[in-house]
This record gives structure tokens, sequence and C-alpha cells, in this order.
């Protein structure tokens, strides 16, 4: 569709739904409106033709367009649930692609449930559009879609079925590998229906995927949990019924099925969805249940599905183990005969993975096909949903539609050739005849000939003739139907019409040499395009039943139908093309028709504005019914405000096999007439209407989207004939554009050659007649023959245009890149098993960006023309055409193939040209150099020698004489002479081109030698100043002895500075006024934005600025004026007007300061930036103001900065480039400065520096680092405790009851690990207190630390003595000499820093660094003879012991769900827990999550006479808590043993009270037998519970 109207097209509407979970769905996205007002195919425009990028969505409610787009694009991430909020929008601006996508990206829906969403938001027809594109990306599909009103039956989907066609080449015995073509709403195949009973592990959708790829790498055909937010619950897809195809390619090797086959899959437990489940048991060829653990319920089920389906297979994914009390046991062999199902239908699927029980089950399918499941089609499966009570979507207004369309097309069945001569006469050989009259009369005319009296007798006869006609039958019923003003049953009845006759045309193809000869065709083509329908079998099945069995038979018997050629083939565009000359025959044989034929152009006019191409030109008479079209396009521009009638055209050029209607579809949704397989030849017309975001840009109101159909087909008619039409209508599609898109197919084989001078012959004529579109080159593939053929078309493309793209001498083909575009699409994939291409989506967003930057060149370069022009421009070009008054004739080929040639040899010369001119530069620039060293005048060293430009000029037109000579030559010899004015022109262009910027480039070369000879005179004399400057600063330091500060020295540095840049001699300025300028800048701004009336304002800019802004009436409107004169006249208009202009002066000063603060020199793109602000801040604060306002404004600002800038431009000299190197190197003269003055006394300090940066810290590295771990040996040396976990803690427990302190087992039972960590704190400390071995632990390390250190150091000095050497490096290689030999980690870091650049004598400095490492080692060794602070020292330590001893015997941390005891397994990675103690109850608050399984089990077992049977009460409970908690073996006690629980009785007996207390409850009543447990009870107990580890 191509217009969004105000009331949407849709299909009835629907009822608001219930306040509901599906409705909390639809409000999140955004989609509540829409189920009123449903989405609609006009929609896609906003949403998908007019944007360029993709924009990731925001929020939820972008989802739904987000997946519009993508799948606008094909894009195989279409259903992404993720959106990215503002935030991290902002904080991805600098990042990465793969840093984005891996960020922090939200999902707020499942993929299926957004899929869902937005189906339940859209009609009928955009249901249509999205199942076709969906398709393509190899998505599933609805075919049932659940009502948002749960209480309301569910949707069957038929309609959007309808659109989808498909290829494939099925397997039979003979191996006849033909092409089949069908609607697969319409194709009988066998339909495979998978549905879930009970709970599953294995992913049903995900096992369905491994089928329909089996070899290949798993297609995400249907989503699952597994993709990304397919984790997420569904709310609105349960019940959704799905259906995907799987088509075969003929390869036997790798198709799954011999046959086509559809496969269906219902979403959820389908024992909540019997409907749906009885639809698909009764509908489908087998059905495949996913059985997990099946009741009462599901097994009643599965008889009734075993009663209703054809073939029933059952897959076991049953859990045995967990549900013992299941109903169905699918490990009994004998199902099979229980259930009465045929050997083979139960696969075990528990122990299999989702690919291997794809293989499985596609092993059973595949025994099933071809012969063994009946056919059916989905149009049988909407009839069988409807005796069902599901809402079929094909309603009352559909079939009214349809029966229409049948009307129109009675008698078709007989024959289109027979059809054509009776219903559509007018586009017979008459109307051919009558145009080839025409035009020889208008060559006659133009000749200065009198007509021949033969031609005009001709021309009365024919027209006698036609003056009979009268509307035909099938065209009354085709226009009134069109006339209805039911907008949903037009829609439905010219999309019947296009279904019926693609039907029918597929018929028509099934003849056996037709399919040979365009099987022949296309295999020369490589592209295998018709098909044949299935047999004549499955035809006669279409009847009455829905489904019965049938087995594919040979498809010879298909091959009955008589043959008639593809020009009698009949689409929607033959009824739209006769209802124009119906039209247009009234006006040439006045008399004829009927009294209805003037509501045709009216009704033309709604066909056009809804979507439906308007024939500019019929291809097959050649001819443009130039009334016709002129009524159209009036009745259009009175339809539409006068302000929005300019337009400009973007033509598709390409071959009939180009696919150029699915380009155009793919890049802006509109639907062409597609010569494929039919005749369809001509010039379509499509107009979109732009958004107001674009029409600002583009200039325009409308967008007219030219197809050309069919050019360079084959056809039966005169060969020559067919080249005059072809070049024609080329001709014409080239001169009514703006825009020209050429579209290259990668299959155009040896007709290249002659499809390749059609289009270059129209770009030569038009080119007589001015000038030429703007240019783009679409390739369909990248292969060599595309490329080629692209390069031969930019080269003529090149040469023609009248602003020459000249590529400079780098020799890089720049005008290729911008005019080429490399799309492959699937447009020659009409088989659905083939996948489209990942890079697709992205190239077609960069060429539609291509073509909206050539369209906003265009309206740059001329001003957008109206309805009237356009007509007037069609009509001077068809006139043009017809008289042939061009020079190319219109059956000439050799010129257009002379002058591509002759362009690839230009082209090929330019580049020798150009190479020459580099080698002659490079030549020249030594010469320059030369000249300049030599030269002591100051002009010679400064500006380049006038005689060096001379030459430049003198060379470049010696070489540029060379070129036209040999094109002068080249034309006359291909007689192209009359070509030659526009080719020496762009001789011209070249020669000033070349010559300007080898100029440039020379001049470049002069400013880098003056550069470079300027600093280094400027570093000379630098040098000399340090050198005057550093002896008496040196002298000073060493008589005071006072070392100076680099603060010292920088202000010594300054002095040195500023003296050395006020004697440099820099290079004079030039008087250079800025005021051309920006007034150039400025006046083109105006120009561009439609304000030339104020050019005239533009004389003040230079004039000094003399008084502030002023706003006054002029600004403002009569109406806004009116409207507030009685307000204080007009004052708040005023004064919101001077706000706005304040904030936009505030905003100039401040960029202003901006640019003095920053050392650079005034550029153009300061003045662009600023008349951006100044338009945006007005498009910010929309006020009631003319355009005046806007111009004063900027008026104002640029006076402003013609004197601010100019002062900025006047502070530089030639010597601004180095005067803003040397200020940005200041630094690296003052570090140097700082090198030269510490190198001769500063020895002393860089090797303290060294001593206390990196040795000190690599010494108590090398001695602190083992010491913790050394630490942690000794006291596992000497504690047992500390070898295992198990261990640890029966030292803890004894500790604990041998304290015999509350608090010790308060902070135990609630603070577990604390206290565990607060013991082995203390064991540390108590250890190094008590050890004397670590004082000479560590003088040893100290020892072994500093002899490593002298080896290295005494290594480096060999060979050094009296040198002076860089210390970097030799510090340097000592850390790395200790690194090597002494297996020292050595931190380097600071090496890094400049303090280290210096150069010194070598041999002193190391008698300094050994000082001070002998002076270390003795205050380290003092340290470590003292006893310190025992923290201070673990703190020092990088290995805390403390915390690798805690880590040694931690254990495992799970906790006892009931009564937190830790867990006692020492086994790593162990799933199931197990404690050795559990705690009794009355030991934790009553309001902890314990639910004390111990004292439950006493309670059950004391006091009990009946033991067996508590003892049944306490594994039942047992059982109930394993349920509770699987990861936990929790088991009663043993009623014989008391020892277990021994140890906590005794606790809580002890401290009983203490506990109440401590929990503010009432004490735990406990048996009398626990107070008796003595202390020695409880530890012999607990030894043995640990002894023993029984539980």
């Amino acid at each position: 569709m191509s217009f969004k109207f105000p009331k949407r097209l849709s299909s009835k509407k629907k009822k608001p739904p219930k306040d509901n979970a599906q409705a909390e769905v639809l409000n999140m996205l955004g989609l509540e409106a829409f189920l009123t007002t449903p989405l609609d195919p006009a929609s896609m425009l906003d949403i998908s033709t007019w944007t360029l990028d993709t924009q990731a969505p925001l929020e939820p409610k972008d989802l739904p367009n987000a997946f519009l787009q993508h799948l606008w694009l094909l894009s195989p991430d279409a259903r992404s649930p993720f959106y990215k909020p503002p935030h991290d929008v902002l904080n991805n601006a600098n990042k990465s692609p793969e840093e984005i996508n891996g960020g922090d990206s939200q999902c707020a829906i499942n993929p299926l449930d957004l899929v869902t969403a937005v189906f339940m938001s859209a009609n009928t027809f955009l249901q249509q559009e999205m199942t076709v594109r969906m398709v393509q990306c190899q998505f599933a599909v609805p075919l049932v879609l659940q009502n948002i009103n749960p209480v309301e039956p569910s949707h069957f989907l038929l309609w959007p079925l309808r659109g989808v066609v498909s290829q494939w080449r099925s397997h039979f015995p003979d191996k006849d590998n033909k092409v089949y073509e069908g609607h697969l709403a319409s194709t009988d195949m066998p339909m495979i229906s998978c549905v879930k009973l009970g709970h599953c592990g294995v992913s049903k959708s995900k096992v369905l995927n491994n089928v329909m790829s089996r070899l290949r790498a798993p297609k995400e055909t249907f989503l699952h949990r597994g993709v990304d937010g397919g984790q997420l619950p569904r709310r609105l897809s349960n019940g959704l019924v799905e259906i995907g195809w799987y088509l075969p390619s003929g390869d036997t090797a790798r198709d799954i099925f011999p046959v086509p086959v559809v496969i269906s899959n219902l979403r959820g437990d389908a024992s909540t969805h019997e409907k749906n489940l009885s639809l698909l048991c009764q509908a489908s060829s087998a059905v495949v249940v996913f059985c997990g653990d099946l009741g009462e319920k599901e097994k009643q089920i599965l008889a009734s599905c075993k009663d209703m389906a054809s073939n029933l297979i059952l897959i076991d994914l049953s859990d045995t183990e967990q549900n013992e009390n299941r109903v169905v046991g699918f490990v009994d062999q004998n199902l099979e005969k229980y259930m009465g199902l045929p050997r083979g239908s139960v696969l075990q699927g528990r122990a299999l993975s989702e690919k291997e029980l794809a293989n499985r089950l596609c092993d059973t399918l595949k025994d099933l096909l071809p012969d063994k499941l009946k056919l059916v089609t989905l149009e049988g499966v909407a009839k069988l949903a409807e005796d069902l009570g599901l809402n079929v979507d094909e309603g009352a207004v559909c079939k009214k539609a349809m029966a229409t369309v049948e009307k129109v097309l009675k008698g078709l069945d007989k024959g289109s050739d027979q059809f054509r001569k009776k219903q559509l006469p007018l586009q017979g050989a008459l109307w051919s005849k009558l145009a080839e009259i025409e035009k020889e009369e208008r060559k006659q005319i133009k000749e200065g000939k009198n007509i021949n009296p033969q031609l005009q007798k001709e021309k009365k006869v024919i027209l006698i003739e036609l003056s009979s006609y009268k509307m035909t039958p099938a065209m009354k019923i085709f226009t009134d139907a069109l006339c209805t003003t039911n907008k949903g049953e037009r829609t439905y009845f010219l999309s019947w019409m296009k279904l019926k006759l693609q039907l029918m045309q597929t018929e028509k193809q099934n003849s056996p040499k037709d399919l040979f000869t365009n099987l022949q065709t296309e295999m020369e083509n490589c592209m295998p395009e018709h098909s044949d329908e299935l047999e004549n079998a499955i035809n006669n099945y279409l009847g009455d039943s829905l489904c019965q069995d049938f087995s594919f038979k040979h498809p010879e018997a298909s091959c009955s139908l008589p043959f008639e050629p593809d020009l009698a083939l009949l689409g929607l565009e033959h009824f739209l093309r006769e209802m124009g000359l119906i039209f247009e025959l009234t006006h040439i044989s006045p008399g004829s028709g009927s009294q209805n034929v003037l509501r045709l152009p009216s009704l033309a006019t709604d066909l056009l504005l809804y979507g439906i191409p308007l024939e500019l030109m019929d291809g097959d008479a050649s001819n443009i019914p130039i009334h016709w079209l002129g009524c159209v396009f009036a009745e259009l521009k009175r339809r539409l405000p006068q302000k929005q009638c300019r337009v400009q055209a973007l033509t598709n050029l390409g071959v009939h096999h180009a696919r150029n209607a699915k380009v155009l579809s793919a890049l802006f949704g509109v639907k062409f007439p597609e010569g494929r397989k039919r005749s369809t030849r001509g010039l379509y017309m499509a107009a979109l209407c732009l958004p107001n975001n674009l029409r600002k840009d583009m200039e325009c109101d409308f967008l007219l989207l030219i197809d050309a159909e069919g050019l360079c087909s084959i056809s039966l008619h005169n060969k020559r004939n067919t080249l005059i039409h072809d070049n024609e209508m080329a001709t014409v599609a080239t001169g009514l554009s703006d825009v020209l898109m050429q579209n290259i197919s990668s299959h155009a084989g040896s007709e290249f050659e002659s499809n390749f001078t059609v289009i270059v012959n129209a770009l030569l004529r038009i080119k007589e007649c001015g000038s030429i579109p703007i240019c783009q080159v679409l390739a369909q593939d990248e292969g060599i023959n595309s490329i080629l053929q692209a390069t031969q078309l930019s080269r003529v493309y090149e040469m023609l245009q009248t602003e020459t793209g000249y590529r400079g001498t780098n020799n890089s083909d720049n005008h290729y890149g911008k005019t080429t575009n490399f799309v492959k699409g699937p447009w020659y994939n009409m088989s659905l098993s083939e996948p489209v291409g990942s890079q697709y989506s992205k190239a077609v967003l960069n060429l539609k960006q291509n073509l909206f930057g050539a369209l906003k060149r265009c309206a740059a370069k001329s001003k957008a023309t109206g309805l009237p022009e356009f007509m007037s421009r069609l009509i001077a070009v068809w006139d043009a055409v017809t008289a042939e008054s061009f020079s190319i004739g219109l059956q000439n080929t050799d010129k257009a193939l002379a002058f591509s040639l002759f362009c690839t040899e230009l082209s090929q010369w330019e580049d020798s040209f150009l190479e020459h001119m580099e080698r002659w530069l490079m030549g020249v620039t030594e010469k320059i150099l030369a000249t300049k060293a030599k030269g002591l005048d100051a002009a010679i060293q400064n500006d380049l020698p006038s005689e060096f430009k001379d030459e430049v000029r003198e060379e470049v037109k010696t070489q540029v004489d060379k070129l036209r000579s040999k094109a002068e030559a080249y034309l006359m010899k291909e007689d192209l002479l009359k070509m030659k004015t526009f080719i020496m022109s762009n001789m011209d262009d070249l020669q000033e081109q070349v010559t300007e910027e080898i100029i440039q480039r020379m001049e470049t070369v002069n400013e880098s030698h003056c550069y470079s000879t300027q600093l280094k005179k400027f570093e000379t004399l630098l040098k000399k100043e340090q050198e005057s400057k550093l002896p008496a600063l040196i002298e000073n330091s060493r008589s005071t002895k006072v070392l100076f500060e680099d603060t010292e020295l920088e202000e010594e540095f300054e002095s040195v500075w500023s003296k050395t840049l006020s004697n440099f001699d820099f290079r004079p300025s030039e008087t250079d006024d800025i005021t051309t300028r920006v007034t150039n800048i400025l006046k083109e701004n105006l120009i561009i934005r439609g304000l030339q009336k104020h050019i005239t304002k533009l004389e003040v800019l230079g004039q000094n600025q003399t008084s502030s802004f002023q706003v006054n009436d002029e600004h403002f409107g009569y109406r806004s004026r009116l409207k507030h004169m009685f307000e204080d006249n007009n004052r708040p208009n005023k004064l919101e007007a001077r706000q706005v202009a304040c904030r936009i002066i505030d905003e100039y000063n401040q960029f202003v300061a901006d640019k003095y603060s920053s050392p650079a020199d005034f550029s153009d793109s300061y003045i662009t930036k600023l008349l951006e602000n100044v338009e945006n801040a007005l498009k910010e604060k929309p006020m009631e103001i003319r355009s005046a306002f806007e111009v004063d404004l900027k008026v104002y600002l640029c006076r402003a900065a013609c004197q601010d800038f100019q002062k900025l431009h006047d502070r530089y000299a030639k010597d601004r480039e180095l005067l803003t190197c040397l200020t940005a190197t200041k630094s690296m003269y003052l570090a140097e400065f700082i090198y030269q003055f510490r190198k001769r006394d500063q020895c002393q300090r860089v090797a303290q520096a060294f001593t206390s940066m990196i040795i000190k810290s690599t010494v108590l590295d090398y001695i602190y680092r083992p010491l913790g771990m050394h630490i942690v040996e000794e006291i596992q040396s000497k504690a047992l405790q500390y070898q295992s976990p198990r261990a640890f803690h029966l030292r803890l427990l004894e500790e604990l009851i041998k304290e015999d302190c509350f608090e010790s087992f308060l902070e135990y039972l609630l603070h577990y690990d604390n206290f565990r960590l607060r013991k082995i704190q203390e064991t540390v400390v108590a250890h190094i207190s008590e050890s004397n071995n670590l004082g000479k632990w560590r003088q040893q390390r100290l020892g072994e630390i500093i002899g490593k250190i002298a080896a290295a150091v005494s290594q480096t000095a060999e060979g050094t003595n009296g040198v002076l050497s860089d210390a970097k490096p030799l510090l340097e290689r000592v850390c790395l000499t200790l690194e090597r030999d002494g297996g020292v980690d050595v931190t380097k870091a600071a090496l890094d820093g400049p303090l280290f650049d210096i150069t010194t004598e070598w041999d002193r400095f190391i008698t300094c660094l050994m000082e001070l490492l002998a002076a270390m080692r003795l205050e380290l060794a003092k340290e470590f003879s003292q006893n310190g602070d025992i923290t201070q020292l673990l703190q020092c330590l990088p290995i805390q012991p403390q915390e690798s001893l805690f880590n040694r015997v931690r254990g495992c941390d799970k906790q006892c769900p009931l009564c937190r005891a830790p867990c006692e397994l020492e086994e790593m990675g162990h799933e199931v827990h197990r404690a050795l103690l559990h705690r009794p109850k009355g030991m934790f608050p009553h309001d902890s999550d314990s639910l004390f399984c111990i004292s439950c089990a006493e309670s059950m077992t004391k006091g009990n006479p009946d033991q067996s049977k508590d003892m049944h009460d306490m594994s039942v409970a047992c059982r109930v808590l394993h349920l509770l908690y699987p990861d936990w073996s929790i088991s009663p006690e043993d009623p014989n043993s008391q020892m277990p629980d021994v140890y906590w009785r005794y606790v809580l007996a002890r401290f009983n009270e203490r506990f109440a207390k401590e929990y503010k409850q009432e004490p735990a009543k406990i048996p009398e037998e626990w107070k008796k447990i003595t202390k020695e009870e409880a530890l012999y107990s607990l030894n043995e519970v640990f002894v023993t580890g029984q539980c």
C-alpha cells in the first residue's frame, strides 16, 4: 500500500478485549488500540518504507514496530524480544556492535507472544503480507490464532496463507526432476501435526526444527525455549497452531522427505486446547503426540486421538522413576497392541537428545511417505474448522468478492487468448496498429513531408472499427466491483483477481512443451523458474471431501493441457490497461464506449492512492494513452492540496529477468505487476506520499516510483519491432526520471550485450535533451559478470553526467563506489527451502540510503516539479520518441556498444594519464626541494616559484591534448562525432581539475619543506639558549648544595622559551578577509531553504555591528498580528521571539569563546554549525513568525562572526601550524631541559629512587609472599583438626561442649562461618606469637634476595667502567637479569616514567646503588629482629593464612533447610547433601524456616505403642521432605540408636532456658531422658558419629 488514510482499511472491527492477562500483554506492547482498529498494510509506510536504518527498541512498546521493520527486511532476528532502555543507548554510543549485543539488553516478553500479539492487532491483509515474509524467512506462521477473549472461538487464518507461493522438486521412481509450483494453501500435501500431552523435558519445537533441517544446521522455524526470550512464560500464544513447510529440492542426498510436507505445531498442553486438537486430529495425515507423564484425563484424550487421527505416532518422554502412578506406561512393549497401533508407532524418547529423537521421527515419517498418508489442503482444513465452530477469516465479504471475480473471469478456462479477444479487445492488433500509424505520421511531419494517404486511410478504418466498441461484460463487472464503497470488499476483489489469475497462470505453465522451453531458457540463465502443478488426480481431489487417501502418481499424468504461449497469460494489469483504453477510446473515437467512462479517471486515482500502480506506457503496443493519463493526473491534483503536488520520480530500469517489481517491493513495500511468467510489458507508476521529515530534505511531497517491466523480453512479434519497443520504453523511463536505478541481473548471460545497448541508448538520447538523471547501479550479486556490467554502466554515466566526477590522481574510483550497490536478494529463490542471505537486510538499507541521498542531491540541484509539469515532461519525451528526434535511432545498437567501449578506453587512458602525472609530480618535487636548498632569497625559501606552476599547466595541457587526439580519432572511427561536444567539455574539466590538484599538492610539498626548515631553526636557537643557561644553574646547585625543584627548573625554562620565541623570525602573514567566505555560506543556506528573496539583506555583512538584535512587526505574519493586536501591540509574541533570539545569541557567544580557547584557525564549518544551531533552535520552539525573523537573526550572527573570527584568523601567520606544533610539544622540550640539568648531578637521587621504588618493594615481596603459606603449613603440621573439614568441625563441636559457654553455642548456630573464621584467626595469632622461627626465616630470605640483586647489578656492570650510558636500559637489564637468573618478580612500572631517562656514569651509579642496598639490608634486619605487631604483620602478607586455612576446612557451604546443620560430605561436586548431626527443635526461633524433621521423628516414635504405624508415617513424611528438598538426603533415624542426636539433646537440655530467653519464646518441651545425658555421653556420641559417619 502507498497511503495511510485517516480511516484505516481493515476487516470488520474487533471487540475490545476484556481485562485479562492477554490484554495486559497487548497494553505492554502498545497494541491495545489496534484491537478495535487493526493495523493495515498502509501502516508499513511509516514503519518500514521511510526508515533508512534499524533503530534498537527502547521500550516494550517499540517491539511491534521493530518486529515489522525487521520482518520487511527479512532479517533472521526479526522475532527478537530484546529492547535497550534509553540509558543503555547513551552508554553504548562509543561501544562496538559486539559489546552492544552482549550488553544490558532486556527481554520483556516471549518472542512467540510478540508474534501472536502483532497478528492479533493486524487486519487480514497485513497478516497476509506478514505471512509471506515470515515464510521467506523460514519462520513458522500462525494457522489457528487464539481469541483475545478466552470465551470466544479461535480464528482460523486461511486468507494470510493464500499469498504463499513456492517451488519444489518431488522424487519419483523414474527420477523425473520436474519443477512444481503452487499456492501452498490450495496444494495437496501430507500434513503432520505435532502436539504435547503432559509435561515433557524435551522441546517439541526444537525436535521439529531438527526434523526440517536434519543434515543441515537447524533452522529456528519454530521458536523454542532455547532461543532468546524463549524461556519466559507464554501468556498469549498457548493454544496457537503454527505451520511450516518442508519442500524437497530434488536432491535425494540432502532431501529429508521425497514430497512436500506441511508440519503443524500446537503450542501448550493439548489437554487444555481440545477443539484445536480435534481439528488437527481430523484434518492431519498423521498426528505425532509427545507424551510426558499422563493421568486418566490424558489417557482419554489419547484414546480419542487414536479414533480421530488417520495415523498416530506416540513419543514416550515419561519419567518412570518419578511418576510411578502414571496411567500410560510406554515402557510396556505391548502398548502398540493395547492401543491398536501399527508396529513402530511408539518411539522411546526418554534417553534421546532432540537431534537423535528428530532422526528417529524422520525415519518413521519417511516410511509413511509418499504412499501411506492422505493428502490435504489448507482450504479443506478451513472447512472442517468452520464445522467445529472456529472463526474462519474468509467471511461473507471475502466470498462475495471471490464470486465477483469468478464472474469477471468467466470463460477464461477456455483459453486466455480467446478470453482476451472477447473481453479485452482493445489490447489487440488494432491498438498496436494505430500506435504504429500515429508514430509514422509524426515522423513524416517532423521531416516536413505530407502524411501518406494510405496511412490516413488505414487509421480511418481502425477508428471506424473501434467506434463500434461497447464495454464487455467482464469489464463492466470489473469496473462496477472497483466502484464499491466497501473498501474491504474492493481489497478482497483485487486480491482475488491476482490470486485467481496466478492460479490459472500456473495451470497454463503445465504444458510439456512450455515446461521444456521455460526450463531450457532458465537453465541458460542459471535460474530455474517455471513449474508444473501436481498431477490431475490432485486437481480432481479439490472437490467435495476434506481429505482422502491418495499417493503421488507419475508426473506425466498432469501434462495434458494444451500449449499456449506466455503472451496469452493475463494479469490484473491487463484489466486496468483495458480500463484506460476504454477511456482513451472516447477521445480518439467519440461516440464509442459507454456513459460510465467518465468515472474511470476517478476510479484509477482511487486505485493509485490505494497503492495499485498506474500504467504509464503500454509496452506491448508501445503506446501511451495521453488523454487517459492527463485526466488521471488532473484528478489526482484536484484531490490533493495545492501545496502538496511537488514530485520526484525514481525509476527502476532493468531487463525482464531482473525482478524489478520484487526489488521495488523490497525497498518501498509497493506491488508492481511481475513479468516473470506472463507478458507484462510496460511502465508502471506508484505514488508515495512522503512524511513531513523527508519533505523538507527532498523538497517534494510525492515520490513517484516507476517500474519498467518486460524490457528486452522474448517476444513472438517481429524482432525488429521488439527492439524498437524496448528502446522506446527505456527512453521514456529514463526521460521521466530524476533518479534512475539501473538494475543488473546476475542471470543476463549472453543477452547482456543487447540489453546493455538498450539502456545506454536511452541515456544517450536523454543526454541530447539536457541533463540526465542521477544514476544508481544495483548489482544483484558480486560475481565477475555483475561487477563488469556495473563498472561499464558507471563509466557511461560518469561520462554523460554534467558535473564530472573527477577521481583524482590517486586513481581511486570513488564515483564507482558511490553509484554501485550490491544486494543479493531472495528474488530468485522461489523455493522456501533457500534461506535469505545474512547480509541482505544491511544491503537493502544501504541501497535505500543511497537512493534517498541521490534524491536529496537532485532536490538541491533543481527545483522539484509538480504533477502538471511531470505530465508535460511525459508528453515531451513521448513526442520526441515517436518522432525519433534523437541522433541515435531506435533500431541502432552499434552506437551504444561503441560508446560503451569508448568509455572503457577513455577510462584506461585517464588512468594512464593520472599515473603519468603522479610520476611527473614526484620528479618535480625533488626539483623543488633542490631549488630551495640552493636558494638564498627569502621568497624562494617561503613561496612556490611561479615557473613550477607554469610547468604544471603546460604538462597537464600536453597530456590532455594527447587524450583529446585519441578521443577524436576514436570518435571519428566509430562514427560518434555527434558526442564530441560534451566529451571535449569533460576533457576541459579534467584538465582544469588535474591542474588545480597538482598545484595544490606542490603547494603542500613547499609548505612541508618550509615547516621542517623553520622547525630546525627554532630547535637550534632553543638549544643555544639552553646551553648558555645550564652551566650557571649547575654551578649554583653545586655551590649552595640545594637541589632545584622541578617547578624552579620550569621557571628557568620558561624564560629560555620566551626569549627564543621573541628572537625567532616567523614568516609574515598575508591579508585574508573571511567576509566573502561567510557571505557565500549564508547565501547557499538561504537558497537551499528557499529564502532567496532575502538575499539583499546580506549586503550588510562585513560592516561593524553597532546595535543589538531587534524584534519588529515584520517578523510576524498578518494573521498573527491581527490575532494579538489587542494584547499590548503584539507584546507576548515579541517577548517570546526576543527570548529565543537571546538564547541563540548566548549560545553563539559561548561557541566563539570555545573556539578562541582552542589553538586552531577559522574554518567554514564554524559558520555552517552556527546556521544549523539557529535552525534547530527555531524548530524546537515553534512560533507564529515569518521567515524574515530567521534570516535577520542569521545575518546578525554572521556579521558578528565576521568580526570575531577575523581576529582569530589574523592571530595566525603562515607558521601557525608550526606554532601549534611547538605549543603542543613544549612539554617535551621542558623534559629535555630538565634532563640536561639532572644528568650531571642526579646519580645519587636516581639510585635512591630505584632502591625505594623498585628494589625495596621487590625485596619485601620476595620475603612476605611465601610467608603466609609457610605459616599455614606449620599450623597444619601441628594441628590435626586442619587436615579435613570434618576433623575441623569435630574439633569445634568438642571445644564448644568443653567450653560450656552458651554465647559460643549461639554464635556457632546463628553465625556459623564467622564463628569458624574467628577460631582460625585465634589459632594463627597464637601460632605467630609462640613461634621463634619466623624471624630467622625472614632473615634468611633477606640474605637470599640481597645476594641475587647484587649479582644482577654486577653482571650488568661488566664493560661499563667510565662509560656514559643511558640509565633506564641498564636498570631494565638489572630487573630482567634478576627475573631470569634469580627467579624474582620485579615490578618495573616505575621505570616507565621520565625520572630514569638520564645518562650517567654507570660505575658511579652502581657504587651508590650498592651502598643504598647495604643500608636497606641493615634496616630490614633490625626490623625483623624485633617483636612487632602481629596484626600489622598479617596485613603485610599477600596470602592471608587464616583465609587459606578457612578455605581448606570450609567443606560444603550448604546447610540443612530444616535445622541448618552443615553438609558433611567432602566429595567434590556432590549433588545430594547430607548432614551428620541434625539439630532438635528449640535451638532456633519458632519463626525460622525449619520444619525440625528430627524432633518430628522423635515425636512419632516416643511413647507410641504402634511403632510400625509410626514408622510408616515417618516414611511418608520423609518422602514429602524429599519432594520438597530433592538435593538433601534427610532420613528418619534408626529407632534402635540414640547416638546421632545425643550431642544436641545434651546442649538443648543444658541451655533450654537460655535459648528460650534469647529467642523470647517458651522453653522447648523435652523428654526427661534428655536431661540425664552427661557431657561425657555427648562427647562419646559425637566422636562415634564422626568416626562412623552414620546419620
